[in-house]
C-alpha cells in the first residue's frame, strides 16, 4: 500500500479497541513563562519527562495511545495536537519559491498514518464524553462549542512566541473505552462525506524569505492534493498545525478544538484571566491541606475557582470593591456548581466565599491569611498608571497585615513592574521576594512575583507608617482579572 493509501485508510478508518498500542509524541500550548510548571505537571500526572520546545510556550512529551484520555487532565494547557513529524534544524532554503516547492514535497512524504490514527481515537474519547454529559443533562442540545468559534483564519505571524488562542474547548477529563456503536456511527458517517481541513501556521523569526499565508496556502494545498480533503477554515474536522521557529519546525494534528483556558468561566468580565495561567499561579505558591488563600481583587473570579477545582483541600476568599465583579464570581461559582452536579458530583459546594470590600481595607483579622495571589491592575484598560503609585504600597501594606508572619506568601500578577518594584521596595521589613516569572498576558509583557512574608509583625515595621502623597482611589470600574 502506498502512503498515500495509508494516509487516507487511516483517515478514515475506525479507532477500535483492538488498535495497536504506539508511542506519539504529543504537543501542547502553555502560557509563555510557565513551561517548566507545565512540564512538572506532565512529570506528575502521566509519568513521562516534558521537553521545552525553544519556541517559548511550547512543550513535548511521549505517551503511548492506551493512555491518551490521560492528556485531556492536564490542566496547564492551552492546546494539544499531536506531533507528525519534527525537524529542529530544518535548512529553509534562501529562494522563497525553492522554499515553498519543497514544502509542497514534503506534505506527501510525511508519516500521517498514526498521527490520523491518534486523531480519530482522541475523536472518540470526546465524543464517549460528550455522551455522557447528555445522558445527564437533558437540556443538552448539542455541543455548545459551536457557538463560540473563533473564525478568524490562524495562519498569521505572532510578534512572539505564539500563544495563541484557538478556536475551540478541549475536554478537560477523558475516559480509555469507548463506545462500538457510536464509533462505528461515527466512521460510517465520515466515509459518506469528505474530511475538511485547514492548515495553521504559526511562524516565529526573522531569516524566513516567505511568510506565514505562504506556508500554510502552499502546504495545505499540497495536502489537498494528498489526501483530496476539501479546505474549509472555519467549518474543518482537521485543523493541520505548521509550526515554525527560526529552523525548528513541527507539524502536527490539532487534538482540542477550542482552547482549555476558558474551562471554568461563564460570565466573563472585560478582560478574563485565562484558567491555565491561573493554574501555573496557584503551583507556584504550592497550597496546602486547610489553607485559607485570599484573592482580594478577584474579578470574574478565575483564580479562587480555579484553586478550588484543583486545590480543595485549601479555603478561598474571593472579594473585590466592585458590585459587578462580584456578582460575576457569584454566577462562575453557581455555574461551576451546576456542571459539577450534573456530572454526579456528591461534594455539596465549592471552598469559596464572595465578598465585596474596600481591598487597602480588608475585613479580614491580622495574620490569618496563608496565600495571597491576585491579579493586580495593570493601570492600562482599567484604572492608571498614576493611580497605581498609591494603590499598589497601599495593597502591599494591607496584604502584609493579614498574612501570616514567616510562613504566609503571595503570588502576584502586574504589567506595571516599574511601579511594583518601587512599592515592593518599601516595603523590605515585610515581604521578601523569592522568584519572579515572565509571561506574556494578552500580548502584554507582564510578572508573576512570588513574595514571602517576613517575621517581622505589622504595626512594628517603618513600612506600616509609609504615608501616600493622596488619597488612595480604590474604585475601579469593572476591575477584571488582568487589566
Amino acid at each position: 500500500m502506498s502512503s498515500q493509501e495509508e494516509g487516507a485508510a487511516a483517515a478514515g478508518a475506525s479507532p477500535c479497541t483492538d488498535m495497536e498500542v504506539i508511542t506519539i509524541t504529543i504537543g501542547a500550548t502553555v502560557p509563555t513563562g510557565f513551561e517548566h510548571t507545565a512540564s512538572e505537571e506532565v512529570k506528575e500526572k502521566i509519568g513521562v519527562d516534558a521537553r521545552i520546545s525553544k519556541d517559548r510556550g511550547r512543550i513535548y512529551f511521549p505517551i503511548t495511545t492506551d493512555k491518551l484520555f490521560q492528556v485531556h487532565r492536564l490542566k496547564s494547557v492551552d492546546n494539544l495536537f499531536v506531533v507528525v513529524e519534527e525537524y529542529d534544524h530544518y535548512q529553509f532554503k534562501e529562494s522563497k519559491e525553492e522554499t515553498l516547492s519543497e514544502l509542497q514535497e514534503l506534505a506527501s512524504k510525511l508519516p500521517w498514518t498514526n498521527a490520523l490514527e491518534v486523531w480519530k481515537l482522541n475523536r472518540a474519547v470526546k465524543k464517549r464524553k460528550a455522551h455522557r454529559k447528555g445522558e445527564s443533562s437533558s437540556s443538552s442540545k448539542g455541543p455548545p462549542d459551536h457557538e463560540d468559534k473563533d473564525t478568524t483564519l490562524a495562519n498569521t505571524e505572532p510578534m512572539e512566541a505564539p500563544q495563541e488562542e484557538s478556536s475551540a474547548e478541549g475536554q478537560t477529563e477523558g475516559s480509555p473505552d469507548t463506545d462500538p456503536a457510536a464509533l462505528n456511527s461515527d466512521d460510517a458517517a465520515t466515509k459518506a462525506r469528505t474530511l475538511k481541513f485547514r492548515v495553521t501556521c504559526n511562524r516565529a523569526g526573522d531569516k524566513h524569505s516567505f511568510s506565514s499565508n505562504d506556508a500554510a496556502r502552499d502546504f495545505g494545498g499540497a495536502v489537498q492534493e494528498f489526501f483530496q480533503w476539501k479546505a474549509d477554515m472555519t467549518k474543518f474536522d482537521i485543523e493541520v498545525l505548521l509550526n515554525i521557529h527560526n529552523a525548528e519546525m513541527v507539524i502536527g494534528i490539532a487534538l482540542t478544538e477550542e482552547s482549555l483556558h476558558r474551562r471554568n468561566i461563564s460570565h466573563f468580565g472585560p478582560t478574563t484571566l485565562r484558567s491555565t495561567l491561573c493554574y501555573g499561579m496557584l503551583r507556584l505558591c504550592n497550597p496546602q491541606v486547610s489553607d485559607v488563600i485570599l484573592d482580594p481583587m478577584c474579578g470574574t473570579g478565575a483564580i479562587p475557582l480555579e484553586g478550588a477545582m484543583e486545590f480543595n483541600s485549601s479555603f478561598y476568599i474571593a472579594g473585590d470593591n466592585n458590585n459587578m465583579a462580584v456578582n460575576r464570581t457569584v454566577n462562575n461559582v453557581c455555574h461551576m456548581q451546576k456542571r459539577r452536579a450534573e456530572k454526579g458530583s456528591t461534594v455539596p459546594g465549592l471552598p469559596i466565599d464572595t465578598v465585596q470590600w474596600d481591598l487597602c481595607s480588608l475585613p479580614v483579622r491580622t495574620s490569618s491569611v496563608d496565600i495571597i495571589i491576585t491579579d493586580m491592575p495593570f493601570g492600562k484598560r482599567i484604572g492608571s498608571r498614576k493611580k497605581n503609585w498609591d494603590l499598589y504600597p497601599s495593597c502591599l501594606r494591607e496584604m502584609a497585615r493579614v498574612c501570616r508572619p514567616g510562613s504566609g506568601k503571595a503570588v502576584l500578577l502586574t504589567q506595571d513592574k516599574k511601579c511594583f518594584v518601587k512599592a515592593l521596595s518599601r516595603m523590605g521589613g515585610l515581604w521578601k521576594k523569592l522568584h519572579t516569572v515572565w509571561v506574556n498576558v494578552g500580548g502584554l509583557h507582564a510578572a508573576v512575583y512570588l513574595l514571602k512574608r517576613t517575621g517581622a509583625s505589622f504595626g512594628q515595621t517603618p513600612e506600616d507608617v509609609y504615608e501616600s502623597r493622596g488619597p488612595v482611589n480604590t474604585q475601579m470600574d469593572n476591575k477584571p482579572d488582568e487589566a
